[in-house]
């Protein structure tokens, strides 16, 4: 994962100036009926608008205004009264911005539409710092002041839904037929859905997102696509939640769904969104891969930063209350604070490979978490372990499930509790960030405990 990559697309890494981004769509494409503008918000909803392609290049010149207060909003899309950020501010707009190099055609749509993604600003032109795109910024701004180029690749899980009606249980594709069907890595999967899985790499291909390896993962119906690295980690963030966009986007058009909750089935593995992340320096060189030891120290202290934080940050990386049930062994998903090499059973892992690809993998986040969130809580680990010289326990080379290693809360109150308590995250994200998003997420909570299970009227009816 060191220096550029160089099948990796420009796409969200901007080098059209972005005056001339709307001719040059224009002139690949011809003009689109409708242009969707898209601001992830703080879950990594998408929220928006859809603009006439006639007066597309207007969003360039003057931007799209957009309520602030989408960043102050729940899973289910509503006001979260105690961020304090809606109507009692008077719901001002803030100004939007494109992502330079994200206007990209929708191969899935069923009339010529282009997508754009979106950053927010105040009105001064300084970002708005609930944007969690502007949060990643600042941390990959901090790397660079440590002379570090983040490289970057993240890996989805996803589990492809047969239709369903509201009230019943989602099945996936293939019938369910016990534990045996598991069927991890299987070649004939991916030939049974070879169209729809391919559809989705030329969508990819077409959008310019650097579609990589696919694979049949460890349960019915469950896939994976990687994202190839790339050495811009706000680049590698817009393409991760645009490929789940993706994603739904072409499964619906074969009549299915895509889910990237993170524990969709009692019975089966989690849905994971794993994180490759190295870093490079001012020659280009991959610096885990210093000699004379200096890139083994570097690692460690990155690793260690990363396990010493990872309490504080949990709430990035496993966002929902559903999340939770992943931090389980019989989801594959780590449950200890540990690392280890080529130890796939542990938080943090150093893959094997050569030297100039030394990197950490983070296996922690579900596949449902905001990935600018996700990124932006690795580099903040990863450089307060640098900067302190943390040091990380002794790597685990055995069942990390098993050791005695301390182990993560599976619940989502003391993850709160704990992000909310966090010096690291005041001073890292800001006192703002953490008071409003350790609201949302405790309202979010509260919505879940105060609902009756099914099971509870089966039992005590």
């Amino acid at each position: 994962m060191q220096g550029p990559s160089q099948t990796a697309s420009t796409a969200a890494g901007g080098t059209v100036p972005p005056r001339d981004e709307a001719a040059d769509y224009v002139a690949r494409h011809g003009s689109p009926d409708v242009v969707e503008v898209l601001l992830p918000d703080t879950s990594g909803v998408l929220r928006g608008k859809w603009v006439p392609g006639a007066t597309m290049a207007k969003i360039w010149r003057d931007g799209v205004p957009m309520p602030r207060s989408l960043f102050g909003l729940d899973i289910w899309g509503r006001e979260v009264n105690a961020t304090g950020i809606h109507i009692e501010t008077g719901d001002k707009d803030g100004l939007c911005r494109p992502v330079p190099g994200t206007l990209k055609p929708v191969p899935w749509s069923p009339r010529p539409a282009a997508q754009v993604l979106l950053t927010m600003h105040q009105d001064d032109g300084s970002p708005w710092m609930l944007d969690p795109r502007q949060q990643l910024k600042r941390q990959v701004e901090r790397a660079a002041a440590l002379g570090f180029v983040p490289t970057v690749a993240f890996e989805l899980e996803f589990y492809l839904l047969k239709p369903w009606a509201p009230g019943e249980a989602p099945v996936p594709v293939f019938p369910h037929t016990g534990e045996a069907r598991q069927n991890m890595y299987s070649m004939s999967d991916l030939d049974a859905f070879a169209g729809i899985l391919h559809e989705m790499r030329a969508a990819a291909a077409a959008q310019g997102l650097p579609a990589d390896t696919v694979i049949s993962e460890a349960a019915p119906g469950q896939f994976e696509i990687n994202l190839y690295h790339r050495p811009d980690a706000l680049a590698a963030a817009d393409e991760a939640i645009l490929l789940r966009r993706l994603i739904d986007g072409v499964a619906r058009k074969h009549g299915l769904r895509a889910t990237f909750m993170a524990k969709p089935f009692a019975e089966f593995a989690g849905n994971g969104m794993h994180v490759h992340i190295s870093l490079g320096d001012g020659a280009g060189q991959n610096a885990f891969a210093r000699p004379d030891g200096a890139g083994e120290r570097l690692i460690r202290h990155a690793a260690g930063g990363l396990l010493a934080t990872l309490k504080d940050t949990l709430l990035f990386y496993v966002p929902s209350y559903n999340g939770y049930r992943r931090l389980v062994p019989a989801s594959y998903a780590p449950t200890g604070i540990s690392w280890g090499f080529d130890n796939r059973s542990v938080a943090v892992r150093v893959p094997n490979g050569p030297p100039a690809a030394r990197r950490l993998e983070h296996r922690i986040s579900g596949a449902e978490a905001h990935p600018h969130l996700v990124m932006a809580g690795i580099l903040a680990g990863l450089l307060e372990g640098i900067e302190r010289e943390i040091e990380p326990p002794p790597p685990l080379s055995g069942n990390a499930f098993e050791g005695e290693t301390e182990r993560l809360s599976p619940s989502m109150a003391d993850a709160v509790d704990g992000f909310l308590a966090s010096d690291f995250i005041a001073r890292t994200f800001g006192t703002d960030y953490q008071r409003i998003y350790g609201v949302m997420k405790r309202e979010e909570l509260a919505a879940f405990t105060r609902a009756i299970l099914p099971l509870e009227y089966e039992t005590y009816l």
